[in-house]
């Protein structure tokens, strides 16, 4: 779940908490050029108030009003389709003749979005399933590689941090990625064996872990949803880490130096039991170039260049 539809949980909680009358929308399918992403929620309230988004502004007006004088009336969940022919997309605003199918639940149950925000806040993934006929949910143990569903039976949907970054080091910089890490969704383990880094890590948002990098790594499981990032600029540590993460499935591998540096440290890698396929899987120097000189400057360039591999989109060729 995103940082976004977690503030509309939230939301429909203290509502529902409130006694009011509260509509959650979902997108379950989208066709051509859609605002939001599948699995995206809207929570409506009986006097139109509304936290979220399904379409970015396009719908919304007509929802709320849907909701308003139908939906909130019925018991059941209601598929609501918006931009089926570009005079409709058109009429409500979806770029590129996009289509919006949306369900809404015109009664979720208080005490089942109550257990499903504590599972989140406790950085525990969870798949939440409502049966379309009844409008009833259930919650279960969910995972990493679990997908957004709907058939006309049932929709799963699965909420928590999905996609997860590992920072080696625990300095200024670290703390800027982590931060653009969480507002980007992502789960964020910072490990760094150093006692004069422990100190900045009192979060509770973030797992700090005091042991050394690679062991943590093997410990915790690397694995598809999971990006590396070596910050410490110290051998000693980034390179036991960067030879585990480079073993195994994460997606992104960053390390954190010049490109002489970089080159260095791809030949030390070498000598040991790291193959040439898999050393060039590593990002170096970590993140886009956009010119970036300060700590929170070079956080939003590693964030970009991770969220780019995250997506497929190709990566610019590294300069200077």
């Amino acid at each position: 779940m995103n940082s976004t539809d977690l503030s509309v949980l939230k939301s429909a909680v203290e509502w529902l908490q409130a006694g009011q009358s509260v509509a959650i929308a979902t997108v379950v399918q989208t066709w051509g050029s859609a605002p939001r992403p599948v699995g995206s929620w809207l929570a409506i309230r009986a006097d139109g108030q509304v936290a979220g988004s399904v379409s970015g502004g396009c719908v919304e007006d007509d929802l709320i009003r849907r909701v308003q004088t139908e939906i909130l009336t019925r018991d059941t969940p209601e598929m609501v389709v918006y931009g089926v022919t570009q005079q409709e997309a058109a009429r409500f605003g979806l770029p590129c003749g996009g289509t919006l199918r949306l369900l809404v639940e015109p009664r979720p149950e208080l005490a089942i979005l109550e257990k499903l925000l504590a599972n989140i806040s406790s950085h525990q993934i969870t798949r939440r399933s409502v049966n379309l006929a009844t409008g009833k949910s259930t919650l279960s143990l969910g995972d990493r590689s679990d997908e957004f569903a709907c058939t006309e039976q049932e929709m799963q949907t699965t909420y928590g941090p999905r996609w997860r970054m590992v920072i080696i080091g625990a300095g200024q910089l670290s703390l800027y990625t982590a931060d653009f890490a969480l507002a980007s969704d992502f789960e964020v383990v910072v490990i760094d064996p150093r006692e004069e880094y422990a100190e900045g890590l009192n979060r509770s948002d973030i797992t700090f872990s005091k042991g050394m990098p690679d062991d943590v790594l093997l410990e915790i499981g690397v694995d598809s949803h999971t990006a590396v990032v070596a910050l410490t600029h110290d051998p000693k540590l980034d390179d036991m880490a960067l030879m585990e993460a480079l073993k195994s499935p994460a997606f992104y591998v960053g390390a954190l130096g010049s490109r002489k540096n970089t080159q260095k440290r791809k030949e030390r890698l070498l000598e040991f039991d790291v193959s040439q396929e898999q050393v060039e899987k590593l990002h170096g120097p970590v993140g886009l170039y956009i010119g970036a000189l300060t700590p929170p400057e070079i956080a939003v360039s590693i964030l970009a260049e991770v969220i780019a591999v995250k997506y497929g989109v190709s990566i610019p060729k590294k300069i200077s």
